[in-house]
């Protein structure tokens, strides 16, 4: 394994290109038998465009910029079949939304490391650290369904000027 293939060297920040992104979720969607809507891949395409965790009602705010008609029950169910068929991740703690590297692929748990000042978001995908996790929960006879780890912290180009804080 190169360094750049290794996970924990060469992590995923949360950047796409918002048409190449689009075009393979269309991908997945048509594989199994989904509907991407235009709504739904225009939610996808802000979201990937966005470099960087996207709240619901930021969402909303650039979308009423090209579907004047846009309301929050509009952006939740776009929020909600990305959600659940995998195309997107939710971040908990800061209650926003990062395109997921991987929209083809079955659902899978992913660490990310959230930065507190310049919000960015890397995907690890490290299948060490879901599967100690996943190990550990069983052994104490817990069945896990979902699995989702927040670090918060600085990133590279944050932490200097953190230093000085």
């Amino acid at each position: 394994m190169s360094r750049r293939d290794d996970p924990c060297i060469d992590p995923h920040h949360h950047v796409h290109s918002g048409d190449a992104f689009v075009a393979e979720v269309e991908r997945a969607c048509e594989a199994r038998g989904l509907r991407l809507t235009p709504i739904r891949a225009h939610a996808l395409r802000l979201i990937a465009d966005a470099g960087r965790p996207l709240k619901a009602y930021e969402l909303l705010d650039r979308m009423k910029a090209t579907h004047e008609g846009a309301a929050p029950p509009t952006v939740y169910r776009a929020l909600d079949f990305l959600l659940e068929n995998g195309f997107i991740h939710k971040l908990a703690s800061i209650n926003a939304f990062v395109g997921c590297h991987h929209p083809g692929a079955a659902q899978h748990a992913v660490p990310f490391l959230i930065c507190d000042r310049c919000h960015s978001a890397t995907e690890l995908e490290d299948a060490h650290i879901v599967d100690a996790l996943d190990t550990r929960a069983r052994t104490l006879g817990f069945v896990p369904r979902a699995q989702t780890l927040e670090v918060h912290g600085l990133c590279a180009a944050c932490a200097p000027a953190g230093a000085q804080d």
